[in-house]
């Protein structure tokens, strides 16, 4: 394995890992932003308040988004094994 082709395998891997995270901490933080908007425009001072609604959304983006998130994973991992003898050179 050369130096190259390690190197083009760790960046695919935080590539894919960046891409597979995106929709979660998008809606996470957007939803927490939204949250925060009306916490302060309300003078609501309640930390825990944020929480759940930011929970609530992570895990519906996560329900939403994982089928897709497991096939894009498990087509890498796919790539990477059947490619293994090559790495074994």
């Amino acid at each position: 394995m050369t130096e190259f082709t390690l190197l083009e395998i760790m960046k695919e891997t935080i590539y894919l890992s960046f891409m597979v995270a995106l929709p979660m901490l998008a809606v996470g933080t957007i939803v927490g932003v939204i949250i925060s908007i009306i916490q302060t425009a309300t003078s609501i001072q309640d930390q825990s308040l944020s929480f759940i609604p930011k929970l609530l959304a992570t895990f519906a983006t996560l329900v939403a988004f994982g089928p897709w998130m497991l096939k894009t994973m498990m087509a890498f991992t796919v790539k990477l094994l059947g490619d293994l003898q090559m790495f074994a050179r």
